[in-house]
């Protein structure tokens, strides 16, 4: 192979920050894939009823474009996933009051106890796994933000 064969800009795999990434961000999924095994849903499964109930809380009103837009997951997807989620009984829609073309999206009773458990053990793995970054964790969100922004 010569010089001229190697398109990598880099020396090493850990100088490339897709790279890093991509590895954080699997193994990341995969124990969080673990973590929601119990409860029988998935990772997409759970952003969005996770979101449901943030926004819920919040007081705001959640269709599934609204969905879409605060998860980053594309509405193709996330109609898919919401489609599932409704199955499973975890979640209903009903026509929009006043956009006939909008469904409103909420949790029924058992979507509420299964997400609130599944937020607990999601965020006492995420507390376990980011606690390396130690008093970090804070600018590390913050550059994640960033990185949203594009």
């Amino acid at each position: 192979m010569t010089p001229n064969d190697n398109p990598f800009s880099v020396e090493k795999a850990e100088e490339s920050s897709g790279f890093l990434l991509w590895q954080v961000t699997n193994l990341w999924q995969r124990e969080i894939k673990k973590a929601l095994e119990q409860y029988g849903i998935t990772h997409s499964q759970f952003v969005l009823l996770a979101s449901i109930y943030w926004l819920t809380l919040h007081k705001q009103e959640v269709t599934q474009i609204v969905l879409s837009n605060h998860t980053k997951i594309d509405p193709m997807t996330t109609s898919t996933v919401l489609r599932t989620l409704q199955q499973k009984g975890l979640i209903q829609r009903q026509e929009h009051l006043t956009d006939t073309r909008a469904k409103t999206v909420g949790l029924t009773e058992e979507g509420k106890k299964t997400i609130k458990k599944a937020v607990v053990a999601v965020e006492t793995f995420d507390k376990e796994f980011f606690s390396k970054l130690g008093n970090q964790t804070s600018d590390f969100n913050g550059n994640l933000i960033t990185l949203l922004k594009r």
